[in-house]
């Protein structure tokens, strides 16, 4: 057993309750002692029900104790990002426009099968304003900062979250992807998350970015991240986008590793500027592929700059959660947001379906390409965590987070699984990640290569020591 209770994967944890070698309420207390200890510096909660974890820790030792467990996370502490409904928590959104009050009567689908597996809810993680940027600031909550260096930013929307999990505040939390937003905070903090196939995540309400907004787990380990969603994927009749229910146990398989699959690698989708570090650790990983029995060919999938067709569709849904605020409101809401909201209102009809039909061809496109590669390998982003309370890296080249995004939003075009796994550190400290994509539904696939990866490039933890006050 590992000194440090937070350091522990969730399933580290589960066996260590099955072996009765700790306790759940042991577990939370540890997980609620580093949020106090540590949020004041990240910043990364928003909302932390201190009695309800305990109360649900003692409820779910209490089973434990008399072999019942009640799920798959049975007294697993968590957090949930607060995009997503959680009962009797208010869901603020990081918008101060929103009344705290409520009332908070329904928990999102993730949320209700979070409690039905028995998982000890934290509270809730910060996100920008809306979830609209690759950043996390926002007017309600200030800035979050990374526990690799607070100085930095751990990037969004799902930043909370990704800065609770990497220090040790539990060891899951649900995230929200609608154009990186797992994925980025996941690079920028040294963590494994997986955005998975659009629907097999059921989501509700329908996120006002549309059908780009996909539902996942963020963890320090791809076995948490598969047992997290084999409670995430079951049926919820909530999400009329949602995909049939498929019963797989996403464990199973896991270490069947990547020998004879065939494994794309591109540096730069054939056009993104890349850091020269951040290139190099990547290329290492792809060459770790190649170790492990793949055959890996340096190829681009062979689409162009996807940022406007991107824009296309994420601005208008920017334009729609605006157009719902009363203007009286609107004074307090991020500067940011308002400025891709008016550019979101100014797109034509013909602008818009134009680029529905290019991301159509785009997915075709990628479903014709994962006929002859079943992986394809990319950074996860082009350069290491800035400057934390900043929207872009450089203000001089930079005008908006797509800018410095250019390798996640376009799997959210095409709905595909794609992951960021840990792919070793800048000369600064800073983690890197390597993007994992795969077909269609094949969210299994991506799962297992990350965990063959991660079977000799195991994650690291931040030196927490120089956090501590």
């Amino acid at each position: 057993m590992k000194q440090d209770l937070c350091a522990l994967t969730a399933t580290e944890l589960l066996d260590a309750y099955r072996a009765k070698a700790l306790s759940p309420v042991e577990a939370t207390r540890a997980a609620l002692a580093r949020i106090a200890e540590l949020n004041p510096v990240l910043n990364c909660f928003n909302v932390v029900d201190e009695k309800a974890a305990l109360a649900a820790a003692r409820a779910s030792e209490a089973r434990w104790r008399s072999g019942t467990p009640l799920g798959l996370l049975d007294g697993v502490p968590a957090s949930i990002k607060d995009l997503l409904l959680t009962k009797g928590w208010p869901t603020r959104r990081g918008s101060k426009t929103i009344d705290p009050k409520g009332p908070w009567k329904d928990d999102a689908p993730a949320v209700a099968r979070l409690r039905e597996h028995g998982a000890v809810l934290l509270g809730k993680t910060t996100t920008p304003e809306f979830g609209w940027k690759g950043v996390t600031d926002s007017p309600l909550t200030g800035i979050t900062r990374n526990p690799w260096d607070p100085s930095k930013t751990p990037g969004g929307s799902s930043g909370g979250g990704a800065a609770a999990v990497a220090s040790g505040m539990g060891p899951l939390t649900v995230g929200t992807d609608g154009g990186g937003s797992i994925r980025i905070p996941c690079a920028f903090t040294g963590l494994f998350g997986l955005k998975p196939t659009f629907g097999r995540v059921p989501a509700w309400p329908l996120s006002p970015f549309g059908t780009v907004a996909h539902v996942g787990p963020m963890t320090r380990s791809v076995a948490d991240a598969a047992l997290m969603m084999d409670v995430l994927a079951l049926p919820d009749a909530r999400d009329w986008h949602a995909l049939p229910y498929d019963p797989r146990d996403y464990r199973v398989g896991l270490e069947d590793g990547v020998r004879g699959l065939r494994v794309a690698y591109s540096p730069s989708l054939g056009y993104a500027r890349v850091d020269r570090e951040i290139a190099a650790l990547v290329k290492k990983a792809a060459q770790a592929f190649e170790a492990l029995g793949a055959h890996v060919e340096e190829v681009d999938p062979g689409f162009e700059d996807q940022q406007l067709n991107f824009t296309l569709h994420w601005f208008p849904g920017a334009a729609y959660v605006v157009g719902a605020i009363p203007e009286a409101k609107r004074k307090l809401m991020d500067p940011g947001l308002l400025e891709v909201a008016r550019a979101g209102e100014k797109y034509g009809v013909r602008e818009v379906m134009d680029a529905v039909q290019r991301r159509g061809a785009l997915g075709v496109l990628m479903n014709q390409f994962h006929q002859k590669y079943d992986l394809l390998l990319t950074p996860a982003l082009p350069l290491p965590a800035f400057e934390a309370g900043r929207e872009v890296d450089d203000v001089v080249k930079e005008r908006r987070w797509t800018d410095w995004t250019p390798f996640s939003y376009p799997f959210n075009l095409t709905q595909q699984p794609a992951a960021s796994v840990p792919c070793g550190l800048t000369s600064a400290g800073l983690p890197a990640g390597l993007q994992i994509v795969g077909a269609k539904y094949a969210d299994a696939l991506v799962l297992r290569a990350a965990r063959a990866y991660e079977s000799v490039r195991p994650v690291a933890m931040p030196d927490l020591q120089r956090l501590k006050r």
